[in-house]
């Protein structure tokens, strides 16, 4: 069995998340505590506590979602004795979740990435006035009608893009409100079962985010990263990536750029993957593996009892 580790997303956020790792596991503790330090708040207060309103705002989403993430990690690798290293051939996140990947398999320290997801975050929610801008989940085409529906519903320089391509499907289109609402009356045309708005504070992974680009490059050359001890399939290439400064300015393209998860995820059942762990939050990501590719499996692990199962699994 080959083993990928992956990371959800904004949308898998709940209050409560990581509150039983915490009270449990020292080990997870000490992660909340250093990301609470890196932002110099009470951040974890958030997630165990809520409420719920705070804990979805984007620039606490993020960096929530990301020590979750690792925290799940930490215990599985310090606890149970399973390197990630060893447990896994490759790692790939949804979106944020790229910087938990990143994260977890050393390329990135577990401060910079709670810094960098706080700043990603609020640039996303400067780059476009409140309003303005939308995203929308269109259900039943696949992606070649998706990219004909927003080229057809753009008009006078609006941006409408498909931005998430997270499953046969399941596309999300991303850009101006008008030209996102006029997409979904003409993908019904082509055939969509449905196509709903999403309740987010900001059109992501579309060229409207160039300024939050711009904002992440300048943060990024600060940054040190490191050659991850497996390869990171990164969002935007649909690609294993190693080196350190490639991996530097794909995290910027992925600002504006299309999530490929469904893509991502076929290209790792084509190196050999054909198991997948999702560590932290939700189990948005298993329901999506398995609606990629049927042959594949997935396991979420979330709870000391989800750590310790699959860690007994594996030594059996």
């Amino acid at each position: 069995m080959t083993r990928a580790f992956t990371f959800p997303g904004q949308g898998s956020q709940t209050v409560g998340m990581g509150r039983e790792l915490a009270e449990n596991m020292p080990v997870a503790a000490q992660v909340f505590e250093e990301v609470d330090d890196a932002l110099s708040e009470h951040l974890s207060r958030v997630m165990f506590e809520g409420p719920q309103e705070d804990l979805t705002l984007t620039h606490n989403a993020q960096p929530a979602l990301m020590a979750v993430s690792i925290a799940v990690i930490r215990v599985l690798e310090k606890d149970f004795d399973v390197p990630l290293a060893t447990a896994a051939a490759y790692v790939a996140g949804h979106s944020l979740g790229e910087y938990s990947a990143l994260t977890a398999a050393g390329a990135l320290t577990l401060s910079d990435a709670a810094k960098l997801l706080r700043l990603r975050g609020e640039a996303m929610q400067r780059a476009v006035p409140v309003g303005e801008g939308a995203m929308a989940a269109i259900l039943g085409l696949e992606m070649a009608d998706v990219e004909a529906v927003v080229k057809e519903a753009v008009q006078d320089g609006e941006v409408c893009t498909a931005a998430n391509d997270n499953a046969n499907g399941q596309v999300v289109i991303s850009g101006t409100k008008a030209a996102v609402e006029r997409a979904i009356p003409l993908a019904k045309e082509k055939g969509a079962m449905k196509g709903v708005l999403l309740p987010v504070s900001a059109p992501f992974h579309c060229a409207l985010m160039q300024p939050a680009a711009e904002e992440m490059e300048a943060a990024l050359k600060e940054t040190a990263i490191q050659a991850p001890v497996v390869p990171v399939i990164a969002n935007v290439t649909a690609a294993p990536e190693n080196d350190p400064e490639v991996i530097r300015r794909l995290l910027v393209e992925q600002v504006t750029g299309r999530v490929r998860w469904r893509e991502s995820v076929l290209k790792m059942a084509e190196l050999g993957v054909d198991s997948f762990v999702e560590a932290g939050a939700g189990k948005v990501l298993t329901g999506l593996v398995r609606r990629i590719d049927r042959s594949l499996t997935g396991l979420s692990l979330q709870t000391p009892t989800d750590i310790e199962a699959f860690a007994t699994s594996l030594k059996s």
